[in-house]
């Protein structure tokens, strides 16, 4: 099978990592290939802000479940009050994704770059999980300068990365295929 359907098929969200920090050389692949995602009009309005200090990956976890402390759905709420919790699954690397406000299509350029990050590390054998819950930290726009995110733009997702538990690498979960596509001739 070719190498890239190979990867895509191997890629899984993994929510515990090894302590071992990635090397750089494959940090900065990971951010590259994020970087040559496509994106609408080719506004290319992303933004990344990558964190490895373990002290500020707390906060922003902390930060962002009390924040979700005050959602109205209750299992949001409860997910917040949860101790346990570190949103970032106490990865050694997280990717802060933000785009520019005035972007032509913002959601769908971090989107992709997401999906180039993910894949790259998959590529890479390091393992990444998508992280919708950080931007709640971010809700206050003011703290976007905490992490190095410039004046206009807003955050909207974050990636986890690191080294897989070999024990903990999920399987492939069951596809079905042949109900979410349709080929018309």
């Amino acid at each position: 099978m070719n190498e890239v359907l190979e990867t895509i098929a191997k890629r899984r969200s993994i929510r515990k990592f090894e302590p071992t920090q990635i090397p750089d050389a494959d940090l900065q692949a990971i951010i590259k290939s994020g970087l040559q995602a496509p994106s609408g009009h080719n506004d290319q309005s992303w933004f990344f802000s990558v964190i490895q200090d373990p002290k500020l990956i707390k906060e922003l976890s902390d930060g962002s479940k009390l924040e979700m402390q005050k959602m109205p759905d209750p299992w949001m709420a409860d997910m917040g009050k949860n101790e346990k919790l570190n949103i970032y699954y106490s990865a050694p690397t997280i990717i802060i994704v933000a785009a520019r406000e005035d972007a032509i299509t913002p959601l769908p350029d971090v989107s992709a770059a997401i999906q180039n990050i993910m894949l790259a590390a998959t590529s890479l054998n390091i393992g990444s999980c998508w992280i919708g819950f950080a931007r709640f930290f971010f809700n206050a726009p003011e703290r976007n300068a905490l992490v190095g995110i410039p004046e206009g733009y807003e955050v909207h997702y974050a990636v986890s990365l690191g080294y897989a538990p070999e024990k903990l690498k999920p399987n492939a979960p069951a596809r079905k295929y042949e109900s979410y596509y349709k080929i018309i001739k």
